[in-house]
């Protein structure tokens, strides 16, 4: 055990039966794994693209954008030679594009400082970009069957009613338990199929919202399940006050395409494209903010030309509604020269057909969809600027 895990804050009692409870969940993760498309191989690739995955992402939607970014980048090397914008456009719908800016940046590192050749060190699969100690872990184990635990929201739910803890998971001291109790549950010699399996009870047995006990190949050690408590457990934080944001976009019809711009690195979602917008000033309509925000972002002044939709996504604790508009340059103004006035801004003139090639945020995606089966888009396509 790593030294810093010594002297554990007795994570299990003297009487807990560790080889019961190893023997257990292997048998039972040998009889009821999923066959998983990242399961069928230990290309430490594949594992480390899963786990970036599965982060904040539903198995069956990560399977679907698994299969499809495997098939356009098989290897780390096709990956670590992508544009960014590629990489983004994949990764589309999935949400938490850091994810996949990391993604990216981590594979040019391995080009660049492994020959191209993932690492099998943990402290070097560590320093990699966006690489955290529980992907870490999850990679060198099931990879390379090297001996550490792999804690994620599924196992520190079931270490959580095994123990029966009583406080959040998110303390720091809880968090230190449920770790120091995963060392010491650890099979040697089994890591991969172990963390696996506590991973795999998380998923299809010890749910988030409800534990199915009786299936449970641990349930005759679960201390929560003995005291009654497994629907408290584990304990969470109170949710964050939901925060509403009203916000408006326009889409600027000219010379027959559409003006899109691509968001910068200090932004929210940087590097997707949108149309430009923000967020409603007290006071003001939708259309007065889409004009205001039109300018104030490429210096183009814009008349609207009609309300395209009203669109509804969410980001973490934010609820943003989104008011799309068709809009027009006013005249005497070319949008494909005078936004040029915003250098720091990268801009284009794109046609319908093109914005399929571009990424992006999920309240402008479902927009295109709207736009592009509205039928005064056509009108506005062919009307002279």
């Amino acid at each position: 055990m790593p030294k810093r895990f010594q002297t554990p804050p007795a994570p299990l009692a003297g009487s807990f039966d560790i080889a019961g409870f190893r023997a257990s969940l292997l048998g039972w993760f040998a009889a009821n794994a999923r066959d998983l498309p990242w399961r069928r191989t230990l290309d430490p690739y594949q594992v480390w693209l899963s786990e970036i995955m599965l982060q904040q992402t539903q198995m069956d939607r990560a399977v679907s954008y698994f299969e499809r970014f495997l098939a356009r980048f098989p290897d780390i090397l096709s990956l670590a030679d992508a544009h960014e914008d590629e990489v983004l456009k994949l990764w589309e719908g999935l949400g938490y594009y850091s994810r996949a800016r990391n993604l990216l940046a981590a594979a040019r590192a391995v080009r660049d400082r492994h020959n191209g050749i993932f690492p099998t060190d943990f402290a070097a699969v560590r320093a990699l970009p966006g690489i955290g100690p529980y992907t870490a872990g999850a990679v060198m184990s099931v990879a390379f069957n090297d001996p550490r635990p792999a804690v994620d929201a599924n196992v520190e739910r079931v270490l959580a009613r095994v123990l029966d803890i009583d406080r959040p998971v998110s303390e720091p001291a809880v968090k230190r338990r449920l770790l120091a109790a995963a060392w010491e549950l650890l099979p040697p010699n089994q890591s991969r199929a172990f963390n696996q399996g506590l991973m795999e009870l998380g998923a299809l047995v010890c749910g988030p919202r409800k534990a199915v006990c009786p299936r449970c190949p641990v349930s005759g050690l679960c201390l929560a399940l003995a005291r009654g408590t497994v629907a408290e457990r584990p304990v969470s934080r109170p949710r964050p006050e939901t925060i509403r944001i009203d916000m408006a976009c326009g889409v600027l019809v000219s010379g027959g395409r559409l003006f899109i711009q691509k968001r910068q690195a200090d932004d929210v979602w940087p590097g997707l494209w949108e149309f430009p917008g923000g967020v409603l000033e007290p006071g003001e309509t939708p259309e007065q903010a889409m004009i205001r925000e039109f300018f104030e972002e490429t210096g183009l002044q814009v008349r609207p030309a009609g309300r395209i939709a009203v669109v509804r996504t969410s980001y973490t604790r934010y609820r943003i509604t989104l008011h799309g508009f068709f809009c027009q340059a006013e005249s005497g103004q070319d949008p494909g020269r005078d936004h040029r006035l915003h250098a720091a801004v990268e801009a284009r003139l794109v046609l319908p057909s093109e914005l399929d090639a571009f990424a992006f945020p999920a309240g402008h995606a479902r927009l295109i969809v709207r736009l592009l089966t509205d039928v005064r888009l056509t009108e506005l396509l062919t009307a002279a600027d």
